[in-house]
């Protein structure tokens, strides 16, 4: 019987990340499985990335949906270890930090599966964040460490994890940036949404850092209202922070002047709407790195990175929920005088490749 791969998605972030590896799996001619989590289970969170990207459809669908954190991730290894059971892999392949990637990491270790962590050694150093369980745990577990930045294989080292087990092959999440971005050039979303070529910025805000709390979600709503005093913001609303702007009557708050809000929209879209825009406010990690090397200046609604890279090297800047940090950089940006970024080693849309030769070498040959 040849040699069998699993590769695990379950959210959006995910769905970045295993696209270029599926174009490598076909153009190697490596068999492999798609198991969808259903992590993500909204259709312009989900289903029209698997159209977006050309991922075919999934050969499982696990179809847990949305749960706590407990309760989901029980779910998804428990229906994971029955597809374990119908056929061992060679190999499980996670991405990311989501509980999709620490649930089914840790089935296949205890069924005796080596397991493949892309994405592996980001930190953020913040335990209120659940990734970074999710990150920490499954790199414990992992055979074969696929980092994205040099501070990444430092991290690992530190915790005690073998050299032996670390690869550096670069950023996946360009990988599948370039594979897009002429694709996205060529669609009209400006004109779509009534914008001008680097005359708005995008916002994107969903962590429960930032919208779970009345206090928290009313001081970025502070954020937006002065900004769009400066410029135009296209604000496309991930379905948490629609609930609890709701759940906690805020939408009035919003002054509706200059700010166009959308529902969430299909990664060409958001790809185009973020290369053509002036800057990007965000609290989301990958965004962090797409924008950096777009070379758009983002600055970051969190405390904290677990992409150190994108603020030594990158456009990015970290500047929570500091409403005056955040109006002395909203002012450089429009005034041209924010920092140039730089180029990054191996985020140059090989990374897929690398990671195949690898797994080729250690695994499929022995």
């Amino acid at each position: 019987m040849p040699n069998l791969i699993y590769l695990i998605a379950g959210a959006r972030p995910n769905f970045m990340k295993i696209a270029p590896l599926i174009q490598e799996f076909q153009k190697e001619n490596i068999e492999f499985k798609l198991i969808h989590t259903g992590q993500h289970y909204d259709y312009n969170m989900s289903k029209i990335f698997f159209e977006n990207f050309g991922i075919p459809e999934p050969d499982i669908h696990l179809n847990i949906g949305s749960a706590s954190h407990a309760i989901q991730t029980a779910k998804i290894m428990i229906e994971f270890e029955k597809v374990l059971s119908d056929r061992t892999p060679e190999l499980v392949i996670v991405v990311g930090d989501v509980n999709s990637t620490i649930a089914c990491a840790l089935v296949a270790k205890k069924l005796f599966i080596e397991v493949a962590h892309v994405e592996a050694g980001l930190r953020s150093f913040d335990f209120r964040m659940p990734e970074e369980i999710n990150r920490i745990l499954t790199d414990q577990l992992s055979d074969y460490l696929f980092t994205s930045e040099k501070s990444a294989e430092i991290n690992l080292k530190k915790e005690g994890i073998s050299p032996e087990k670390i690869f550096f092959v670069g950023n996946i999440m360009i990988d599948n940036l370039l594979m897009n971005l002429e694709r996205a050039r060529n669609i009209k979303v400006l004109k779509k949404y009534n914008l001008e070529k680097k005359k708005y910025a995008l916002i994107t805000c969903h962590r429960p850092s930032n919208v779970d709390n009345k206090e928290d979600l009313e001081k970025i709503i502070e954020i937006l209202n002065y900004i769009q005093e400066k410029i135009k913001l296209f604000f496309p609303v991930h379905p948490r922070t629609k609930k609890n702007l709701e759940k906690f009557n805020l939408i009035s708050k919003i002054k509706k002047q200059n700010i166009l809000i959308n529902e969430p929209v299909g990664f060409l879209e958001f790809l185009s709407l973020m290369e053509n825009s002036k800057f990007i406010l965000t609290d989301s990690g990958g965004i962090q790195e797409e924008a950096s090397f777009l070379n758009i200046p983002v600055l970051t609604l969190r405390e904290n990175t677990e992409r150190p890279i994108t603020v030594e090297k990158g456009t990015n800047t970290i500047v929570n929920k500091d409403f005056k940090k955040i109006k002395m950089y909203v002012n450089r940006i429009l005034s041209n005088n924010y920092k140039k970024g730089q180029i990054i080693e191996k985020w140059d849309g090989n990374t897929a490749k690398r990671i195949i030769n690898i797994i080729r070498e250690k695994i499929l040959l022995d």
